[in-house]
């Protein structure tokens, strides 16, 4: 940690509402748009920046003059990993991505497997899937109701939900989808033991080489099936591929379903309007996007070069982090931001990401989720916390903001 580290501080996590960003970051941006930020574990000793001003944001996400490499790239909290009792620091540095590892590269070799991967997220190409979307969710609501009020919406509906969409879309078999699922989740926790961790990454990478494996064997019409049949990519570029695809499409439309329902039930005059207004259902996912922002840690960018921006001056070499739960909730774009108001103009909103890093899939999550919201509270239409709001428990300390649980329950006539 850099000697001014004591004087400058941390990326904030705590929360004291569930649905807002750590009030912590009052201070930082009463500092301005870009702010001084201690990092506890450094790449080269220095300090680094918060960028919270939306402009600034989005400046900084399409420049790139700013590195998305993870081994350039500063940890801007702290990152231990601890063994038995023992809960000593341990400073980790990222190794350079490997081939396929397309989310930690910049261009050129980023477009490159971006490329390869964009046909499959097109808007065209996502519309196509809207029947088996569709199909997913019921099968889950189907479930939810069996078990019957009282439940957890999290483990019945917002996970299993997107975790079966991606691997259909992707042609991954039944049998290897719950233990991705249970490993991924560990990787994506900002602490673990050294043996949860190596079990988590040996084990994800002997599934991933034998679902490769088999697509080699026997390709299949879906997303690994055909880009293994082009012969263009290795075994080791297809696996690399399909942790970052599972990765991200198992972790942030499930939390942005558990989280989302959660503000809709407690903010229930919002809820009515959705109900009264079904044409809100599109504005209505983009707004919960920007209100929640899971991405709750935002985005890091390495300066590969000195940047002026927000009137200060980020140095080669230093870490950005990209508030993107502040840069959403911006007043000078977003009138009231604090308040969560489904038919206001959310153009602009950043929870996706800007630039070339934009998330590849997000025209599937969004579909994922207009269809999830909308079947959920369609058939369910007494739907409500089984538990006080407090106690509902927040994931403050996974890498993707949402909740671990969502208690619920709903009249006997539903269903």
């Amino acid at each position: 940690m850099s000697d001014s580290a004591a004087a400058n501080p941390r990326l904030p996590v705590e929360r004291r509402c569930p649905f807002d960003p750590s009030e912590n970051y009052a201070a930082l941006t009463k500092a301005g748009p870009i702010a001084r930020l201690a990092m506890p574990v450094s790449v080269d000793g220095r300090d680094g920046w918060v960028a919270t001003g939306l402009d600034e944001v989005r400046r900084i996400l399409a420049d790139d003059r700013f590195s998305h490499r993870k081994d350039l790239i500063s940890l801007s909290i702290p990152s231990p990993i601890p063994t038995g009792d023992d809960r000593e620091q341990v400073v980790y540095r990222a190794p350079a991505p490997e081939p396929g590892a397309f989310i930690a590269m910049d261009p050129p070799e980023h477009m490159r497997y971006r490329r390869l991967l964009a046909g499959y997220f097109t808007v065209r190409r996502v519309r196509e899937l809207a029947p088996m979307i569709e199909q997913v969710a019921q099968d889950c609501l189907d479930a939810l109701a069996d078990a019957g009020p009282g439940v957890d919406l999290v483990e019945l509906f917002a996970e299993p939900f997107p975790i079966r969409v991606m691997c259909e879309l992707m042609g991954i078999p039944p049998g290897p989808r719950a233990p991705l699922a249970k490993h991924l989740a560990v990787v994506s926790r900002m602490s673990y033991t050294v043996e949860e961790l190596t079990e988590a990454v040996v084990e994800l990478g002997r599934l991933l080489t034998e679902i490769v494996r088999q697509k080699r064997e026997n390709p299949t019409p879906d997303l690994l099936g055909e880009l293994a049949a082009t012969g263009e990519l290795t075994d080791g570029e297809l696996i690399n591929i399909a942790w970052a695809l599972l990765g991200g499409g198992f972790d942030t439309s499930g939390n942005m379903l558990g989280l989302g329902v959660f503000a809709l039930l407690e903010h229930p005059e919002q809820l009515a309007r959705l109900r009264a207004e079904p044409e809100l259902l599109d504005n209505a996912v983009e707004e919960l996007l920007r209100y929640l922002t899971v991405s709750h840690l935002g985005a890091s960018r390495a300066a590969l070069t000195d940047v002026e921006i927000g009137g200060e001056t980020i140095e080669q070499g230093q870490t950005v982090v990209v508030a993107l739960p502040v840069a959403n909730r911006d007043p000078a774009r977003f009138p009231d931001p604090g308040v969560l108001d489904l038919g206001r103009n959310t153009q602009g909103h950043v929870a996706f990401g800007h630039g070339v890093h934009q998330c590849l899939g997000q025209h599937l999550a969004r579909l994922t989720l207009r269809i999830g919201y909308r079947a959920l509270f369609e058939r369910f239409g007494s739907l409500r916390l089984a538990v006080p709001a407090d106690e509902v428990p927040t994931k403050e300390d996974m890498l993707h903001y949402g909740v671990y649980r969502l208690p619920v329950t709903w009249d006997e006539t539903d269903g």
